[in-house]
């Protein structure tokens, strides 16, 4: 959802943003844990309702628990060792997310939850080099997708789309009209604040993406009786709802007066500062009025604590001093100090 938003530079209005990203994290721990449920009670020819409400809680308590516990542990290791080469940092992350799946797994925890709030722990806390873990996570998130993606297609035969596409069509279509819809609305019933635009759209953006073509793939493992039929039937939903939804989001967020600009992130120049440094960066362009003003750095009121650290004037860099004369278009750097409710905001 995110990604084609960015692709059409549009942002959402009424903070519709997190919760689609509290939505989009937290669906797939329960959809792990009805899939894990719904074969154990296949496989054991029916369970007990106590048994049911048993495992969902043990998954949940233990999940929740090893997920806040291994999350402070990830934050102490990745802010008090100190390893000298510092792309080893993302590594070490990356071991902690396969260790806190498995161990939370062990313990017959929920290892999606564990890790989803592990991770945001981890991203709502200062860690040394930020950065650079956040880089190396995003590549590798595109990689596995691509990865993910290509091993799913293998997994799948054409002719065997051709002979489910009544059904999963009518499932789809279920899904994405009435199913998707009732149950946004059923959930959004206690917040009155919620305009019924922002329910709307929300209800539209059910797209469903790799995680049901993989759970799918648990019964065909499990050796469930239909698990091929099953399987072919939700690789042909998720394709429905990207197909679908997926190229009419940017035009449903136009139609229902929820779209607006993408806010810009970062600076021009490209450089960013380590977090533990506790400044932030931005840049401005000179205009003909402020040239008017102030032609020179010493002359320009710039706010105290605010310092030019570098000017683009074209495609050269000038290493900037008071006396340094402004043209109209030089970019500048600024550093400042970050302000007390800038702080408290991100803490």
């Amino acid at each position: 959802v995110f990604a084609i938003l960015r692709s059409q530079k549009m942002n959402l209005k009424h903070n519709l943003r997190p919760m689609l990203e509290l939505e989009s994290g937290s669906n797939d721990p329960m959809a792990y844990m009805l899939t894990i449920v719904l074969i154990q009670f296949i496989q054991s020819s029916g369970m007990g309702a106590g048994a049911i409400v048993g495992s969902f809680a043990i998954q949940f308590i233990v999940g929740a628990a090893a997920g806040y516990a291994l999350g402070k542990l990830a934050i102490r290791m990745l802010n008090k060792l100190n390893i000298d080469n510092q792309a080893l940092y993302p590594i070490l992350l990356l071991a902690f997310v396969f260790f806190t799946f498995s161990i939370t797994d062990l313990l017959k925890g929920n290892g999606y939850l564990a890790v989803y709030i592990a991770g945001i722990m981890v991203g709502n806390n200062k860690i040394m080099h930020r950065k650079d873990i956040y880089t190396f996570m995003d590549g590798l998130t595109w990689l596995f997708q691509i990865i993910m993606f290509l091993c799913l297609g293998l997994l799948v035969n054409p002719h065997e789309m051709l002979e489910v596409a009544a059904v999963a069509m009518l499932i789809g279509v279920f899904m994405i009209i009435i199913g998707r819809p009732l149950s946004v609305f059923l959930c959004l019933l206690p917040f009155r604040k919620i305009t019924m635009k922002s329910r709307i759209f929300v209800s539209w953006v059910g797209l469903r993406g790799a995680v049901p073509i993989i759970f799918a793939t648990y019964p065909v493992v499990a050796g469930v009786e239909g698990s091929n039929l099953i399987f072919n039937i939700v690789f042909f939903i998720t394709i429905v709802s990207l197909v679908i939804q997926g190229t009419t989001i940017s035009f449903i967020a136009r139609i229902l007066n929820l779209s607006k600009p993408l806010e810009k992130t970062g600076n021009d120049f490209g450089v960013e500062l380590p977090e533990e440094i506790d400044s932030d960066l931005s840049d401005m362009t000179i205009t003909k009025n402020m040239l008017e003003k102030a032609d020179t750095l010493k002359d320009m009121n710039l706010p105290k604590g605010t310092l030019v650290m570098i000017v683009k004037r074209g495609d050269e860099f000038l290493i900037p001093n008071g006396t340094l004369k402004l043209h109209e278009g030089d970019k500048l750097l600024l550093i400042s100090e970050k302000s007390k409710e800038e702080e408290t905001d991100s803490d």
